[in-house]
Formats: C-alpha cells, structure tokens, sequence
C-alpha cells in the first residue's frame, strides 16, 4: 500500500508541530510548574521515612494512595524524573530550534536594508557634510569604532552603507541560560537517586527489611564500590570499624560497599554551659581496601574527609551500646518489691513480670538532656488527657498537675540522663516510654518524669512520680501496692472512720460502720476495683448522681479520698516496719502529687517502672557518605546561568545603519538606530551619536 504525498505532508505537518509543543515556552512553565508543586509537597511531606510512620499519619486510605503516587519518595519517583526527562528534551530541542538562527543573527551585518527603509525606524537623522562619499564613511565608521561599535562598509546601488553592530553576544544569554538548565538537570539527576533505583529496576537489587548483622545481607540488597553515585550513612561505636553505609528507603535498606574501612578512634564532644552541643568530631582511621594503606584524620561539622571521591560528613552522635543498669517497681498487682535490671542499648532483655514475659527493648541513653524547666513549666509538653482535675476544676476547685501550664518563659537547663526502651508482649505489641534518672523539679516539687508513647509520630506523655524525702520513688511504689491492697484498704478506711468520728459517735458503732465502708468504698473506687480507676473512675461515679448533687458530692467524695489515702499511707508504712507519718506541710504535698499520680497511672500501661540508677556510655558517631560525580557539573551549569543571565540582562544589543550618498558639493547620510529594548541609556546614547557623527574633522 502506498503513502500519497496528503498524508506525508500530514504526518510531517503533525510531527513539527508536536516538536513545537514540546520546545515551547508554555510547554516547559507547565512543566516548572508541576515540578515546583512536587517540590513543595517533598519538602512539607517527610520523605523516605519508615511506612509504619506514614500508616499512623494519614490511616490506611490515604497511606495507599499517597504509596501510589509515590509521594513517600517524590525525587526519586518514576513520574517526577519523567518530567525532568521531558523538561531536558524540551529545553535541548528549543536550543537547537534556536540557537542556529541566534548565532546567524549575531554573525549577520542586516546590510540588505534599504535607504527607505532606515526612514521607517523611530531613531533615525540626516545630514549633510562638504566631503566625498568614501571620506564621509570612512570618518562615520572611525567615530562608531570609537564608540565600540564593530563596522563594516558596504557598497551599494547609488550609495555607501556603513553597518554597525554592538552587544550582539546578548544572545549567548538565552543559549547559556537555557544550556544551564540541561546541565544543571544532568548533573542532578546524576547525583539523584536515578543510579540506585536504575539497579532496582534492572539488576534485581531490593531494600532488606529485616534485621541482623550487617555482614550477613544477601548479595541483592548490597551495592558495590562502582555504584556512581549514593547517599548513606553509617553509624560506628567507638573502637569499631565499618566499611559500608546504608541508604533508607521505603521498604528497608540498602547496604553500600565502600573502597575503604573507618575505625572510630575517639569521639570527642563539647557543651555548652545548658548542656546543649557546642561541637562534635570523631578522630578515624582509614584504611584502603585494595592497597591496605592506612591514615588518621579527624572528621568534624563542615570539615568532612574526602577519599577516593567520597566525601565523609560528621553528620550527628548517637549511643554506641552503652551499658546500663537499672531498678524495676511493679505498676500492678500488690507487691512492691524492687528488683534489678541489666541492658545494652541496642539490645532486648527478657522481663517477667506478673506471669507474663516482656521484652525490653533498649533503644536510647542521652547523657545530657537540655530542657526548657522555667516557672510553671514542664520539661517537656506533657499530655493533658491525664488530667481530670482540669476537666472538673469547678467541682472539685484543684488543679491535678498532670500537665503544666506554659507561660512562654524560657529557661534551659541540662535535666541529666535519660533511658529510652520499648515493651514488647507476646504478641508483638509495644508501647514506648523514656524516663529521666534524676528528678525535676516543677513548681516547687521534686518529680521523676516516666515518658510514655504508643507509637513514634507522637509526643511522649509524662506521668509524674513526686521523690520522697529520700529522692526515690520507693514511697509512692508502697502506696501504690497498698491502693491495689484490698486488706490494706479496709485497715485504711477503719483508720480513717477511728480518726474522723468522735469517741461517743464510735462507741454508736452504726455510724463507724457506715463511714468504714463509705471511706473503702471510695478508696475501691478510686484503685479501679471493678473500673478504670483514678479520678476518670471518679468521675465515672459521680455521674451516676443527680446533676444537682454532683457538685456537693464531689466535694465530700475528695474530701474522705484524701484522707482514706492518708490513713492508707500510714498502713502501708505499719506493715513496711517503718514509722508513722508525720502531719507536716510537706507531707501533705507529697500526697497531693501521689494522689494526683496515682490516678495518671492508669494511662501508663506498663507492667514495671524502670529507673536509670548506672550507666556506662559508649559514644557512636554518625557518618554521612556521599558521593557525588554530578556536583561539579551543577556548578558549571551554574556558572553558565549566571553567564546567561548576566548577558541577557546587561549586555544590550544596538545596530547602526548609515546610508551615504552623493550630493552637490558633498555627501548625504541617513542615520538609523535601533535596539531590542528601548532605555533611558539608549536615548541619551543615540542622542549623543546624532550630535557628534554630523561634526566635521
């Protein structure tokens, strides 16, 4: 079947003009335009992060679109590094559409005006002079070389043509500006994730998802030492050795293979007189792989080591295993016994508790922790949700202190070491918490801060332990066991009723009898016995009554839990051996904070409390491996935009044309002037050429 010449012409005609499309001003904005939209959305979005995180963030819905649209990891997504392909081909097709016709232009003297013509332009003169016609153009073509114009005289019909030209080369702007862009693509997209996911896509390599030693990852989740281009990080204990780094992505990892191995010698940190890091380095080893050469150097912030074209940033510090030991309380049950506890960070310990085992897992130790602790605010931003005091402060008239109020005030102080561990059941679930070792002091009180969270996008929210006279937690674990201590209630509430009731009103026994049990009643309500517990367990209860007896009844019901809690004290302490309590100021403070602890326990969700009493740190430095061909590509495609705009923007294209012609007595010319943008500097300029080329030799 043959092609007729219509349909030819047809597929030619189509074929341009889609060529015209895609070179196109408005083709290559639109195509800026969703780049900088991808642009905004990877920098508010959080990028490469773990899924789980993405899950809790936006729900299940959402976290599978989002996965589809690839938003997880925008600059590495098949979509966004098909419009910087496209945008390439765009702006190399509009340089070759036009970057011939510019240079001819540029090359070009536009000689082929004619005397009718220049009379056309805007900026043009006349006059006469008593020379020849050659003398007239050889002194109009001396005053424009004067003035920096390039001249050259052509003969024609009638006449003589003197053609000038200056600023022609503004038209390398628009080559190098739009050149730059191709550059500057190349050499990102080079130093993008494009070599890495090349090798996902084509030679079978996958992220490893698990866990274990590093060593031991399967040959396709490993890169080797050719991969051109990458960007990981590597963390190293002191006294370790690592020749690999890790780049995260959204299943997992992949381990890079480096030419060289870095032992961390020593890492060195400084603080601030808060507490906070004034400066960290970390003094290496190196040694090469293949020639087994070895050299110190130190790695510090802004001062990174280069070798064999990576480039080794001190990017941050973390724990390299420290060692830690610690005591456990039980947060359930009656007992309160203490018990001692070993673990190394990184690691799990085994915990059994109440006949169940848990796995405590050790997953951070800070030696310093730099908090804001000004008047009438918490270290840190501790959840109100604990609270039922605040929620109820018109019926009950206190303030719980489960959450502390934040007056904007400022004052930063190191806090002490802190441990980070997660609890692990049976069945896999966990809930973080992280509690400081030394007590705090918030609002005239010594309190232990224990951190709790149920997964990592949230804050942690703090339960606060008030420290006795001894700055231990010990007496508030005793009344929380005798709380839970059905005995030790009744003893309380019949020390309580003895307390409370006169001798004639005890020796009626009904009314002893009656507050006994209103006084273990309350207290049964307030451990949990039967509900949640605490003042929601309160609260619960009061709403069972008449709206217009709730407030009264709150008031009686906190006034017979305070006291019942004190007698409870008092008990515990009787079967502890240890002496009674006496009636001070600052015992009944301690009460009021345990009181108020007590009920926030029911939202801690622990079986065991575990207090940092040891530590012996190891320091582990963070690495940043780079390498990175496309940098000093970038920087040439930087230096040619700034040579791009630079010209297009200062360098001002102006032509001259004068037409000469014999007269009586002398020559005639005809001047015209012309310029791509018309300025207050091409007036004065062409102004002043009208005025000095008419003035004799």
């Amino acid at each position: 079947m043959r092609t007729t010449g219509i349909e030819l012409n047809t597929r030619r005609r189509g074929f341009a003009e889609a060529v015209e499309l895609v070179s196109s001003m408005r083709f290559a904005i639109s195509l800026l335009t969703i780049v900088a939209i991808a642009s905004v959305i990877g920098t508010v979005l959080k990028q490469n992060e773990p899924m789980p995180n993405y899950v809790n963030q936006f729900g299940p819905f959402w976290f599978e679109v989002f996965a589809k649209l690839g938003l997880y990891s925008v600059y590495s997504s098949w979509w966004f590094l098909l419009i910087l392909v496209v945008l390439i081909l765009s702006t190399a097709l509009c340089v070759v559409r036009n970057a011939p016709k510019m240079v001819r232009d540029m090359r070009s003297w536009r000689e082929h005006v004619r005397e009718e013509s220049l009379r056309n332009f805007h900026h043009k003169a006349e006059w006469s002079a008593p020379l020849a016609r050659t003398l007239l153009a050889a002194q109009t073509a001396e005053r424009l070389r004067h003035a920096g114009y390039a001249v050259k005289l052509v003969e024609k019909d009638g006449g003589l043509l003197v053609a000038a030209k200056k600023g022609a080369g503004n038209k390398f702007g628009y080559i190098f500006a739009h050149s730059a862009i191709i550059v500057i693509l190349l050499g990102g997209m080079l130093d993008s994730e494009l070599p890495v996911k090349f090798q996902q896509w084509f030679l079978g390599k996958t992220p490893f998802g698990g866990s274990g030693v590093i060593a031991d990852i399967p040959a396709q989740h490993r890169l080797g030492t050719s991969n051109p281009s990458f960007r990981g990080n590597t963390l190293i204990a002191e006294g370790q050795t690592s020749n690999t780094a890790l780049l995260p992505q959204a299943a997992g990892v992949l381990v890079q293979e480096l030419p060289f191995s870095i032992k961390l010698e020593k890492f060195h940190i400084d603080f601030y007189s808060t507490g906070m890091p004034k400066l960290f380095a970390s003094d290496v080893l190196v040694r090469d792989s293949e020639t087994g050469k070895t050299f110190p150097a130190t790695i510090k912030v802004n001062h990174p080591l280069i070798y064999k074209g990576i480039a080794v940033y001190q990017s941050s510090f973390d724990d390299g295993g420290s060692k830690l030991k610690l005591t456990g309380f039980p947060m359930s049950g009656t007992a309160d016994k203490a018990f001692q506890i070993e673990g190394t960070v990184g690691s799990a310990t085994e915990l059994k508790q109440g006949g169940e085992t848990w796995s405590v897992e050790w997953s951070g130790f800070r030696p310093f922790n730099v908090e804001n602790i000004a008047a009438n605010q918490d270290a840190r931003a501790v959840a109100k949700n604990t609270s039922f005091n605040e929620q109820f402060a018109s019926t009950l008239g206190k303030a719980s202190g489960s959450a502390a109020k934040n007056d904007g005030a400022k004052d930063l102080k190191n806090v002490g070491p802190s441990v980070q561990y997660k609890l692990r059941d049976k069945t896999g679930q966990a809930r973080e918490f992280m509690n400081y070792m030394q007590p705090l002091t918030l609002e005239g009180a010594q309190v232990y801060l224990a951190g709790v969270r149920s997964n990592p996008s949230e804050n942690f929210s703090f339960l606060r332990i008030p420290a006795d006279s001894e700055y231990s937690v010990r007496t508030w674990m005793r009344l929380r066991a005798a709380l839970a201590d059905p005995a030790l209630r009744s003893e309380a509430a019949r020390r309580y009723a003895a307390r409370a009731l006169a001798p004639e009103q005890l020796a009626q026994g009904g009314l002893a009898a009656q507050l006994e049990e209103s006084a273990g009643r309350t207290l049964a309500i307030f451990s949990g016995e039967g509900g949640r517990g605490g003042f929601i367990g309160v609260s619960q209860f009061l709403e069972k009554i008449p709206q217009a007896e709730q407030e009264k009844a709150a008031t009686i019901f906190m006034k017979m839990l305070n006291g019942a809690l004190w007698e409870l004290w008092q008990a515990a302490n009787a079967r502890a051996g240890l002496a009674p309590v006496e009636p001070t100021e600052a015992n009944g403070r301690f009460l009021q904070l345990a009181t108020n602890a007590l009920s926030d326990s029911v939202f801690y969700g622990a079986p065991v409390y575990l207090q940092l009493e040891e530590f012996v740190e190891v320091k582990a430095s963070v690495l940043q491996m780079t390498r990175s061909p496309g940098k000093n590509i970038v920087y040439f495609g930087c230096l040619l935009l700034v040579a791009g705009v630079f010209a297009m923007f200062y360098i001002r294209e102006r032509r001259i044309w004068v037409w000469l012609r014999d007269t009586e007595g002398g020559a005639h010319a005809l001047m015209a002037m012309s310029t791509q943008r018309k300025t207050l500097d091409f007036e004065r300029e062409f102004d002043d050429l009208k005025e000095k080329l008419p003035q004799p030799a």
